[in-house]
Parts: structure tokens; C-alpha cells; sequence
């Protein structure tokens, strides 16, 4: 694919970026929250019937700190995995795998009765860099991407997804591996050193630096200094709040 000269239209922060690949959940559509709920529900159950030694460890899952910091933009197992060892547990791979398909039972149940949208802000910027010529692409370790991004009417806007599916059918191991986006940018032509990645997920950005990308955007939809603070910290170069930040008028 040719990459987009270097011209009128791309904002500012991404001039010199020849792509773009970014996440879906969390940052083109606004699924995270039916993500952490579906977690929490999951979670929750499984430390009532298993309760760690440790009291202070019997707390329930919360939706903003463990769902960043254990299992967003991770697989399914991988972060079943994390958060329970977080908490001081030793499950089984049968114990994970049970965690896992139970919060894709929720989840599943929550798409369809809740649906999803994209976020406006993304939908300006991907607009904008369709018509400056940039190639996009989406890339999630959901299985779910595909079809989220369809649901929400922005499918058309990308010249490659690389989903959970595809993840798994390529044996891709999962963030902070950067894997997944060196795919993404594979299939778009541009060496990863030319493209940029937009994250909101710790081991997204984490990812994404280790793939040396030449451009890593970290989404802060908490909207905290905490959070801000470690997106930088996992390995974004700057963080917005909202993706049309990056759209706001030059000086």
C-alpha cells in the first residue's frame, strides 16, 4: 500500500507518520466499559467461591485500576491470568479458561442487548486521515473487533483488521508482545518505524514501544494524572484525552 505524503490535512502530531494503527476497544469504540462489567461480573463470582488467604485481597474487581493495569488490551486468558495472581491465586488453566468464557458469555449478552458506538473524536481523526490519504488500520486482541467495528458503522474507514481471530489463526502472542501491530503494519505496507499506534491500554502503548513504532499515542479515558502518568510511563510519547485533541486548530 503507498504510503500518505506529507501534506495538507494530517494534524500536526502525526505529520512524518506514513500509518496509523489503532486499538478498538477504548479507542475507536466506546466497548471498554461492556469489557470491564463483563469482568467485574466474572471476577467477582470467582473470588466469592475462591476467596485468597490474604483479607485485604478478598476485595472485588475494580472496573478502572485492575481493569487497566491487569487485562485491558490483553487475550481473554492472559488476563484472567493476571488479574487472579494479582490477587494472590493459583488457579488452574481450567479455573482461567472457566473465568474467561464465563466474562465472554457476559460480554457477548451485553453487545447485543447494549450495542456499541464509536467515539466522535476518533471518528473526526480517521475522517480526516482517510482524506489526507493515510492507511489505517485496526488491530485487538478481541475476537469481537471486527464485528465492534462494523456495529458502530466504521468498518469501511480501515484498510486492515488484525482481531483476536486473526491473532490466534497466526499464533501472535499477545501485548505487551508487539506482535499485533507489527502485523497490522505489515499488512499496510509501512515499516513499523514510519507508522504510529494509538493505545489506551498499558501493555498496548508498552507494545507498541517495544515494536518501535515511531509514534505511540496514549489515550487517557480516565482522565486522571495517575493515569496519564503511566501511559507515559508504559511508553507513550504523548497522551490525549480524546483523539480530537489532535484535530484542534493550529497556532
Amino acid at each position: 500500500m503507498k504510503p500518505a505524503q506529507n501534506g495538507t490535512g494530517v494534524p500536526r502530531a502525526l505529520r512524518g507518520t506514513a500509518a496509523v494503527v489503532l486499538d478498538t476497544d477504548g479507542v475507536i469504540t466506546d466497548s471498554a466499559r461492556l469489557h470491564a462489567a463483563a469482568w467485574k461480573t466474572a471476577f467477582d463470582a470467582f473470588l466469592r467461591e475462591h476467596p485468597p488467604a490474604d483479607p485485604a485481597q478478598r476485595r472485588p474487581f475494580d472496573v478502572v485500576e485492575d481493569y487497566l493495569r491487569h487485562v485491558d488490551g490483553k487475550s481473554r486468558l492472559d488476563g484472567a491470568a493476571a488479574f487472579l495472581a494479582s490477587r494472590g491465586l493459583r488457579p488452574t488453566d481450567a479455573d482461567v479458561r472457566d473465568v474467561a468464557a464465563n466474562k465472554e458469555r457476559l460480554f457477548t449478552a451485553r453487545l447485543r442487548e447494549h450495542g456499541v458506538d464509536a467515539f466522535p473524536g476518533t471518528v473526526r481523526l480517521l475522517h480526516t486521515l482517510r482524506s489526507a490519504g493515510v492507511p489505517l488500520a485496526a488491530a485487538s486482541a478481541s475476537r469481537h473487533a471486527r464485528e465492534l467495528l462494523e456495529r458502530a458503522g466504521v468498518l469501511n474507514l480501515f484498510d486492515a483488521v488484525v482481531d483476536g481471530a486473526e491473532a490466534a489463526r497466526l499464533r501472535l502472542p499477545g501485548k505487551p508482545d508487539p506482535a499485533l501491530f507489527l502485523e497490522a503494519a505489515r499488512r499496510l505496507g509501512i515499516p513499523a518505524s514510519r507508522a504510529a499506534v494509538v493505545e489506551d491500554a498499558l501493555a498496548g502503548v508498552e507494545a507498541a514501544s517495544r515494536g518501535g513504532f515511531g509514534l505511540v499515542i496514549g489515550v487517557d479515558r480516565a482522565r486522571t494524572p495517575a493515569t496519564r502518568a503511566e501511559l507515559l510511563k508504559h511508553g507513550a510519547d504523548i497522551v490525549v484525552r480524546d483523539l480530537a485533541e489532535l484535530l484542534a486548530p493550529e497556532d
